[in-house]
């Protein structure tokens, strides 16, 4: 079976929900690893005002399903698991070369994580 093939401009703006349809949050961005033409993470916003105070999250892209039919994007986690996430500010990106940061990220999502996540280091 062949996977869905989204345009980044269609994910971008999604509102994600969890296994009981509680809304998680949007994604925000997908970044992409330049050596590899894959989606290392979506980044999710949750919580703030009007877009104030929110805070961003890395989450793994293996982490997400999709409903293939209306193309929205779900995340099996508990409003409780996101908010104690590790997360990072709109000014504080994490680093690609942070391999610890990594490995926490896909064990808090209980996702395996791909042998290479990438090298370049992004602010």
């Amino acid at each position: 079976m062949n996977s869905p093939i989204l345009s980044s401009s269609s994910i971008t703006g999604t509102h994600v929900t969890n296994n009981k349809g509680e809304q998680l949050g949007e994604i925000k961005d997908l970044m992409i690893d330049t050596n590899t033409g894959t989606v290392n993470y979506a980044v999710l916003t949750f919580g703030g005002f009007l877009g104030l105070g929110d805070k961003y999250f890395a989450i793994p892209f293996e982490a997400f399903t999709v409903n293939e039919t209306t193309e929205k994007f779900a995340l099996n986690v508990s409003k409780d698991v996101l908010e104690n996430a590790p997360g990072f500010d709109k000014d504080n990106w994490p680093k690609t070369s942070d391999t610890s940061f990594w490995n926490g990220l896909y064990d808090h999502y209980g996702v395996k994580r791909r042998p290479f996540v990438g090298q370049n280091t992004y602010a």
